[in-house]
């Protein structure tokens, strides 16, 4: 990753919205939702709501299929572990294998797991 993909994605979800429909969609997990759902559950109107999906489409983080007359919008977790790898790469002055393993910190499970995810709370 690049640091102006970095940026783009940081700016993305520096909108409280945006960032509240992302997490919202990293809860739902590789189902995601429709926009209509969206709207519902985060009590947005249509119009706003459309201009931050769009947004967050944009920059990679959402990715979406059309469903008949929906859209259904999804998470792109590998992206935000690629954007967390970025931060990190330079930890423990070049050796990120003596940092702590932030992948095992987030709560998702490797895709070839047949485990579930759990979430932490602090």
């Amino acid at each position: 990753m690049d640091q102006t993909t970095a940026i783009g994605m940081f700016e993305s979800l520096s909108s409280p919205v945006r960032l509240d429909v992302y997490r919202l969609l990293v809860r739902r997990g590789p189902e995601g939702m429709v926009a209509g759902d969206i709207s519902a559950a985060l009590d947005l109107p249509p119009t706003n709501l459309s201009f931050h999906l769009k947004t967050l489409t944009r920059v990679g983080l959402l990715s979406v299929t059309q469903e008949g007359r929906y859209q259904r919008y999804r998470a792109n977790i590998p992206l935000m572990a690629e954007l967390i790898a970025y931060l990190t790469e330079e930890c423990c002055a070049g050796h990120p294998e003596l940092c702590v393993d932030v992948s095992a910190l987030s709560g998702c499970v490797d895709a070839d797991s047949d485990l579930p995810a759990t979430r932490r709370e602090p």
